[in-house]
């Protein structure tokens, strides 16, 4: 018996009606796997994931004294991409000079919060790596930190609240084989990324009660003088000190301040560089809050011969 155009319809709609049915199948069965496969790893990290964590692009950060010549900071990027491929990272910078840890401490206290909160920062100036100072994380209200324990998170921990303080100790969030000179790759990658994957912290390692700090010394007032340091040299040759903005004002009050640094007696403040003359040191406060000397369109340090950790001292002129 032929069959009718309308039987051949409804044999059409019948197969569209199982291929749905078909595909709906698949999709349950796919989010299944998923939702098995999820448990199994909250089973086998005691639960350390949530599901709000892990789905984010989190932002990871990295500030190091590698350069850029190597293959260090490609390596951990590589390493962080592999456990995690939804991290943004963003370099803050890599040319800290080499084992500096006080210029890093103050590169990523000027930098570290203008990105959102939950960000992990990955710092690495580690002249000690492979010895007696301890992998850290540092936990505060509204960041991560992951680094080395030797006073590079200093100035952090004077600005934030911290929570906790983690000894990265649980190996299984390492590299299976970690090397004595490279714990940036090894331990720091690996854990940030463990722990943008939503690995609570406690996981990773166990708390204790102190970092080592270093000994930033602020300003001075002492018979009429404010007396500073020269703390950070930036790319341009401007000498940022320890002299905050608010101790400034607080010290001058309205009245004309006389800056000595070097062999150089400069008066007055500037409220920009436009406000100098091409080739004339000027003192003004910088975008970080601290008062600097600059050149404009030169380089104060090589025109004032003037380094980190010279003195700076302010009077009061007449």
């Amino acid at each position: 018996m032929p069959i009718s155009n309308h039987q051949k319809d409804s044999i059409r709609g019948l197969h569209l009606e199982v291929l749905d049915i078909g595909v709906y199948l698949a999709f349950g069965a796919w989010y299944l796997v998923l939702g098995l496969t999820r448990e199994m790893l909250c089973c086998q990290f005691g639960n350390v994931l949530t599901s709000d964590e892990s789905m984010k692009n989190p932002v990871v950060t990295l500030l190091t004294d590698f350069g850029t010549k190597d293959h260090y900071v490609a390596s951990m990027k590589g390493v962080i991409l592999n456990i995690n491929p939804r991290c943004l990272l963003i370099d803050i910078t890599h040319q800290v000079n080499p084992h500096e840890v006080r210029e890093g401490a103050f590169i990523l206290a000027n930098a570290y919060s203008h990105f959102p909160k939950g960000t992990i920062h990955v710092a690495v100036i580690d002249p000690g790596v492979g010895g007696a100072r301890r992998p850290l994380l540092v936990v505060t209200e509204n960041y991560f930190f992951v680094g080395p324990d030797n006073g590079l998170f200093t100035m952090i921990t004077q600005k934030e609240s911290v929570n906790q303080i983690i000894a990265l100790d649980k190996q299984r969030y390492h590299l299976s084989k970690v090397s004595t000179t490279f714990h940036g790759r090894d331990i720091f990658a690996p854990v940030a990324a463990h722990l943008s994957m939503g690995v609570k912290p406690n996981a990773l390692g166990h708390q204790i009660d102190s970092l080592f700090c270093l000994g930033f010394e602020g300003p001075l007032i002492k018979e009429g003088k404010l007396s500073g340091e020269i703390l950070h040299v930036d790319t341009f040759g401007n000498l940022v000190s320890n002299i905050d903005e608010g101790r400034l004002i607080r010290f001058i009050r309205g009245r004309p301040g006389v800056i000595r640094v070097g062999r150089k007696t400069i008066r007055g403040l500037k409220k920009g560089y436009w406000e100098g003359n091409k080739d004339e040191p000027i003192a003004l406060v910088g975008s970080g809050g601290f008062l600097e000397i600059s050149v404009r369109e030169g380089n104060a340090q090589k025109s004032l011969r003037v380094k980190r950790g010279d003195p700076i001292q302010i009077t009061i002129g007449e």
